[in-house]
């Protein structure tokens, strides 16, 4: 089996009544239908949904502007993604009962000086949230407008030294899997672990989150290995496999190809399958995972399919395409924005109601921001089984305002 290429991998009382009341709001959207990022659907292929004929600059008409930077004119997977953010927009404030939200769309061409020019244009025309860009690239150039104006921004990108106080990441980030996956096999009396980690840009923030995590649990690393390729990757899983019965978990965040040949290659070299539990990423939540005999018995975590189920058939009724994992962030984030706005008084985006402990219900579950711009999100954890998943964690349903 070829070893895969990885694709490169967001007044106290008050906010407290504005929260509960957006989580409401939300969740009634949720309740009519039924992961980079990648890996939130479940890894079925995507396609592009076409593009409505003269689909506006601008959507929805009511008083409180907001503005969408994305890369409209970018060529190739970037315009694509745009459009399919642009139709999730439509889709919240075309559902949210009378949003009092006008979206004015502004391209930063995915570049920094675009989204530099694209900010300073929302904000002197009364932006009061910039929601996007798309990457980091343009979210760089993006902050600094916004930032100067005091203007908040909710950004697609996964890049973490992008976030900052009022910069928030909106994203499925690397280290919510880890942290998900290590804090439930704890739960699951796992407390012995070693780590085979791909030896890229991906492997190491979740490496890095793997040893906060672990220490968050008050669980135990007793190795962890990293490789560039196959060659590499079969020696170090020798390593990993004479630890033997000195560990009960071991992590894997890599693609499911690889992650099944790093499984195969322990287990070869006398792992055994009944004691250690294998544990991976977001990325497992792919067809090519849980076809795969290797993983049979792991676990990953993932969104709980049927909380986006309901938005995909809404969206492929109304735009005759797929959206993509990202499409769905699109919609949360105006749809938590036509929350406020209607719950949060006159200055609704204001930082205590973003910083709200308690957070939001959105479309994937519950979500909230920390003080530094990094997202937190509740996911499921799953095992797969032969020839598909099942469900042996649920999402957290609150933060409890912790």
């Amino acid at each position: 089996m070829p070893f895969a290429a990885r694709r490169p991998t967001g007044s106290s009382r008050l906010a407290q009544a504005v929260v509960i009341a957006s989580v409401l709001a939300l969740g009634a959207c949720n309740m009519n239908g039924g992961g980079p990022t990648a890996g939130l659907f479940g890894g079925e292929k995507q396609t592009t949904a076409a593009p409505p004929p003269n689909n506006p600059p601008v959507i929805g008409g009511g008083g409180v502007k907001i503005a969408m930077i994305l890369p409209t004119t970018a060529g190739g997977q970037s315009g694509q993604l745009a459009q399919q953010l642009k139709n999730a927009a439509d889709l919240a404030v075309q559902e949210f009962p009378g949003a009092n939200i006008q979206i004015v769309v502004k391209d930063d061409g995915g570049t920094t000086e675009g989204g530099q020019a694209a900010a300073s244009q929302a904000v002197g025309e009364g932006a009061q949230l910039i929601i996007g860009p798309l990457n980091a690239v343009a979210a760089r150039g993006v902050a600094g407008p916004a930032r100067q104006a005091g203007v908040p921004v909710v950004t697609f990108t996964t890049d973490t030294s992008v976030a900052s106080r009022g910069v928030y990441l909106i994203g499925f980030l690397p280290s919510t899997d880890v942290e998900r996956i290590v804090a439930f096999a704890a739960t699951q009396n796992r407390r012995s672990f070693a780590a085979l980690v791909p030896d890229d840009a991906y492997g190491s923030v979740t490496e890095a989150a793997f040893r906060q995590a672990a220490a968050q649990a008050n669980v135990r690393i007793l190795g962890i290995e990293r490789y560039r390729d196959a060659t590499e990757m079969t020696a170090k899983a020798q390593v990993i496999a004479k630890l033997g019965g000195q560990i009960d978990a071991v992590f894997v965040p890599d693609v499911a190809q690889n992650a099944a040949m790093a499984v195969q290659a322990m287990t070869g070299a006398g792992l055994d399958p009944r004691k250690v539990k294998f544990l991976g990423t977001g990325r497992w939540n792919d067809p090519a995972a849980l076809a795969s005999p290797a993983l049979v018995g792991a676990w990953y975590p993932a969104v709980d399919p049927a909380k986006v189920d309901g938005f995909k058939s809404r969206y492929r009724q109304t735009y005759g395409g797929e959206a993509s994992p990202l499409a769905v962030l699109g919609y949360e984030a105006v749809f938590l924005a036509a929350g406020l706005v209607r719950n949060a008084g006159p200055n609704p985006f204001r930082e205590d109601v973003l910083l709200s402990r308690n957070g939001f219900l959105g479309a994937t579950g519950v979500f909230r921001f920390r003080p530094d711009g990094i997202s937190e999100r509740g996911l499921a954890v799953f095992e797969i089984t032969q020839g598909g998943s099942k469900m042996v964690g649920p999402a957290e349903k609150a933060f409890n305002g912790t």
